[in-house]
């Protein structure tokens, strides 16, 4: 039976066409009617409970017939509009480019309508002998077991109301070895109140911030040497990973991973925003070590602008910020993680050719709330000179209703009101090589990838 819509609606629109075409797209066996055990159940657990389950992100657990029932018809309506799961890769770009991504947790058109169709039939439960293997999710973690966890040694107190600068936390890693990190994650205690947290790794011989105290929360003001509040602002240090509200823990294949030279330091910048409500966080980093030593060191690039986003004018609502740069040497570019405030509207990468033509690697909707990162199904060897550009653009309008002030222009800063320009991007290179080898021109050649 047609399901019964009263509106009209885009979601019941969408589902009036999902319903007419769910007995063609969903197809089991003439006459048979999907279940929660051996239809639904698979779906949510290979692109749901990564953040539908206890302890997660999401605040609704999708791990049982008794917690999706009660939600069956969100789950129809945010399925068939596409808003869940989250994937921002715009549909114009995606629909024109062969770029696949590994992390694409979108459904199939088959999947969405298997959901429609299950819910029309009021959410059967079916025989529990059908369910796959539940998934061995590893304890509060989105990785496997960690090998090792660095945590905070004592919770940060985060206050209630007003601007909080940006704090540190140097970690000393005690390893008495070189490490390779296959698998990492940042796991704060009080996700509400993490806007973002940066990892870097600080090798033995690096002065950076080497004359502050470690162990203890710090920011920028609270140090007393003026040189000091300087390099708290500026780094090239490497980065271990980055975490954002919805963003993925890294998880590098066989034959790479991230280094961490034996005594280094691991350096937290938090950036904590208030709500209301004073809380506390006691944040950690699971890593996971390598089995082997790869063949393949990643490093964590960026392109950003500091300096055009001064200032987006009050009410624009599509103002565009560019920043472009030279590839040195070779390497395989392997994801991207742009970052952006509370204006912040689309992103694009793109290879500028020497014709001054684009090719676009990546574009997405932007959505502060989201902020995923996006891997390369097939990463892509790029050759010295290859020029890339990240584009940006803002909507400062009434229009956008994450706007805190639409009458005001808006500045590069470090606080959720003000903007930001940054977009990072993961690429491998050679294990004996590191991020300060890399910018040294030509002294990296890599074979062509089978993309190329």
């Amino acid at each position: 039976m047609p399901l019964c819509v009263r509106t009209a609606s885009p979601v019941a629109l969408i589902l009036l066409a999902i319903s007419a075409s769910a007995g063609n797209a969903w197809q089991r066996s003439p006459g048979q009617t999907p279940t929660f055990y051996r239809d639904v159940l698979p779906i949510l657990q290979k692109h749901c409970q990564t953040c539908h389950r206890r302890g997660e992100i999401a605040s609704t657990s999708l791990e049982t017939y008794d917690q999706v029932k009660l939600l069956v018809r969100s789950i129809r309506d945010k399925t068939a509009t596409r808003e869940m799961p989250p994937w921002f890769v715009d549909p114009k770009f995606a629909a024109s480019t062969s770029f696949r991504f590994a992390n694409d947790p979108s459904l199939t058109d088959r999947q969405i309508a298997t959901i429609a169709a299950w819910a029309e039939a009021h959410a059967p439960a079916g025989n529990p002998a059908d369910a796959p293997p539940p998934v061995s999710w590893a304890t509060g973690w989105n990785i496997s077991e960690p090998d090792r966890i660095i945590k905070m040694p004592k919770p940060v107190h985060i206050a209630a109301q007003g601007n909080v600068e940006y704090t540190y936390e140097i970690l000393p890693t005690n390893f008495e070895k070189d490490a390779w990190v296959q698998m990492s994650e940042i796991r704060p205690s009080s996700r509400e109140h993490v806007h973002h947290a940066v990892v870097y790794i600080r090798p033995p011989q690096s002065d950076w911030l080497r004359k502050a105290p470690v162990g203890i929360p710090f920011t920028a003001s609270s140090l007393a040497d003026e040189t000091l509040r300087h390099e708290a602002h500026f780094t090239t240090s490497d980065l271990l990973l980055v975490y954002a509200p919805g963003s993925s823990p890294d998880l590098w294949p066989d034959n790479m991973a991230k280094f961490v030279p034996a005594h280094s330091d691991l350096i937290l910048q938090m950036h904590y925003t208030t709500n209301g409500k004073a809380d506390t966080d006691q944040t950690s980093v699971g890593i996971v070590f390598s089995k082997q030593p790869p063949k393949q060191r990643v490093i964590t690039l960026q392109l950003a602008n500091e300096h055009d986003t001064i200032p987006i004018p009050p009410g624009a609502d599509n103002y565009r910020v560019e920043v472009r740069g030279t590839l040195p040497n070779d390497c395989v570019l392997l994801g991207f993680f742009p970052h952006m405030h509370l204006r912040g509207k689309r992103f694009e990468y793109d290879i500028v050719r020497p014709d001054k033509s684009t090719e676009t690697l990546l574009r997405v909707n932007y959505d502060f709330y989201w902020q995923l990162s996006y891997k390369l199904a097939e990463p892509r060897l790029l050759k010295a000179g290859t020029r890339l550009q990240a584009v940006a653009w803002y909507d400062n309008s009434r229009n956008n209703p994450h706007n805190p002030d639409p009458e005001s222009p808006v500045r590069w800063g470090d606080q959720t009101y003000n903007e930001m320009m940054v977009g990072f991007f993961d690429v491998a290179v050679p294990a004996g090589v590191d991020k300060s080898r890399f910018f040294r021109r030509s002294l990296i050649k890599l074979a062509p990838t089978k993309n190329d």
